[in-house]
């Protein structure tokens, strides 16, 4: 556990660090094809420093605010907040913030940049249909995302990978298909490298981050299976929310990986499934039984 903790917060500085010279390449290279480079490589590096922090200290805020969650006190459901009390415990982390989103849809997210500054929000959903077994495996999951860093390595991702790809549609309006563009002099290689550049840096990050959040559910739900001690109940909320097969409204794009299931409708297609930013939810329902020497 411990050295998934250290690897997390070794791939968070990593991460900054990829995007932030990716930033840098973009900026350089349209910045040698319009002839200012000295400027643009100054405005990329401050837009990405500037994400970064961003990301860093107010991320989680925006992944609340933006999903229309509210507070949750704790004389409002005493019950849910004494699960939370006693998992936090025994994962040995500050309790965290609780949220309700007013969503009748079946999930949950976690979020914040470490366990001392970290929020649950459940669906209204997910509490009203969830037995107390299935709802303790449901929070395990989500408090061992906050012990393992996860919650920060994944807020820094989706605003990170969200930047490079605005990033690069700036630069190839601005500074390729811009009025006040002067390319007659720039050498056709260059101007390929750089459309190839910008095109393909978003899809490259997108692809990334969605192979590593596939995998940390997956680390996730057998953390969280032992966490609560109860394989079962956390296999048992799978299936519901699988069978009720739900569009999640508080979700966007931008913010499906923080959720607990995939905030999206399941598709047949396989293309679909290969930009999905969860696993296959029979895939962990397996992997939980077989977990737990279930059938």
């Amino acid at each position: 556990m411990y050295q998934q903790i250290v690897a997390n917060k070794r791939r968070s500085i990593l991460l900054i660090s990829a995007v932030v010279a990716l930033v840098l390449l973009i900026g350089y290279v349209f910045g040698t094809i319009s002839g200012n480079t000295p400027a643009l490589l100054v405005m990329a590096g401050f837009l990405a420093l500037t994400s970064t922090l961003t990301s860093w200290f107010a991320g989680d805020k925006i992944a609340l605010t933006g999903s229309g969650a509210v507070s949750l006190p704790y004389d409002a459901d005493p019950e849910l907040h004494r699960i939370v009390e006693n998992l936090a415990i025994t994962a040995g982390i500050p309790t965290p913030k609780l949220y309700l989103l007013p969503d009748s849809a079946l999930n949950a997210f976690a979020t914040g940049r470490d366990p001392a500054h970290a929020s649950i929000a459940v669906t209204a959903g997910l509490r009203q249909t969830l037995s107390k077994n299935e709802l303790e495996g449901v929070l395990a999951h989500e408090l061992s995302h906050i012990k393992n860093f996860d919650t920060r390595y994944l807020m820094l991702a989706i605003t990170l990978v969200g930047f490079i790809a605005i990033a690069s549609d700036f630069f190839i309006h601005s500074h390729l298909f811009g009025r006040n563009r002067d390319t007659k002099n720039t050498p056709p290689i260059l101007i390929i490298v750089g459309l190839a550049l910008a095109v393909l840096s978003p899809i490259i990050a997108k692809l990334l981050q969605l192979a590593i959040s596939r995998r940390r559910e997956f680390l996730a739900d057998a953390d969280g299976a032992l966490l609560s001690r109860y394989p079962e109940g956390l296999a048992s909320a799978l299936e519901k929310i699988a069978d009720a097969n739900q569009m999640t409204t508080s979700a966007s794009n931008a913010t499906a990986s923080l959720y607990f299931a995939s905030p999206f409708p399941r598709s047949s297609r396989r293309l679909a499934s290969l930009f999905s930013t969860h696993p296959p939810l029979e895939e962990r329902i397996t992997a939980l039984r077989t977990m737990g020497g279930g059938a």
